[in-house]
């Protein structure tokens, strides 16, 4: 990541305190615990509805320094993560998906203004970047949802009820979702559904960590 003149005004710390980086090729070698994909059996079992599969460069639970790289993009602001966030997630392995599109997850604009940018449009312009993959923003959020983490799965599906809709008259036929994190995968969910009535067949969630 290139020197900027900001860098004399907010100098760069890595994950663990080096100065200089945002991250140190130590830590980097330490972010993922191994791929994780969930097949749509799986997702079925435990009521995801229309997301067909999600793929992850690491499981959540288990790595504690991706941790905090995904916590610094986001609520430190460090939009210079997600360059190596989206490395890590290509190493980890692109989905097989035939003729599919890259679509990010959308915020509210009320969240976007807050923060500054969407990490997810980061990742999935740096992801079409790197694998040649087409970008298409295809959903729009249409009321905020407020934060997830600490909800519960009833709460999520709750406030995710026809949160979101799909922009075109006739989207991709498959679609790979983008976003920094799956959990329960119920915010995946509501963009697959939104995205099948409109008319695509076939969408996969894309994400650095699940779990």
């Amino acid at each position: 990541m290139p020197f900027s003149p900001l860098d004399l005004l907010f100098p760069r710390r890595s994950l663990t305190g080096t100065a200089g980086q945002w991250i140190t090729p130590d830590e980097y070698a330490r972010l993922t615990s191994g791929r994780v994909v969930e097949e749509r059996a799986a997702l079925r079992s435990r009521g995801i509805q229309a997301l067909d599969r999600i793929v992850a460069a690491s499981a959540y639970p288990d790595s504690p320094l991706l941790k905090r790289a995904i916590h610094t993009l986001k609520y430190r602001r460090v939009p210079a993560l997600s360059d190596t966030l989206v490395r890590l997630m290509v190493e980890g392995g692109v989905p097989e998906e035939a003729d599919a599109v890259l679509c990010p997850v959308p915020l509210h604009w009320t969240r976007q203004f807050e923060r500054g940018f969407n990490q997810a449009q980061l990742l999935a312009r740096g992801l079409s970047a790197r694998t040649g993959l087409a970008y298409l923003e295809l959903l729009k959020r249409q009321r905020p949802t407020g934060h997830q983490a600490r909800r519960t799965r009833d709460e999520r599906l709750h406030a995710l009820t026809n949160a979101f809709i799909c922009t075109v008259v006739l989207p991709p036929a498959c679609v790979i979702l983008v976003d920094d994190l799956a959990t329960t995968g119920a915010t995946l969910d509501a963009c697959a559904q939104a995205l099948k009535i409109a008319g695509t067949r076939r969408v996969t969630g894309w994400v650095i960590a699940h779990g």
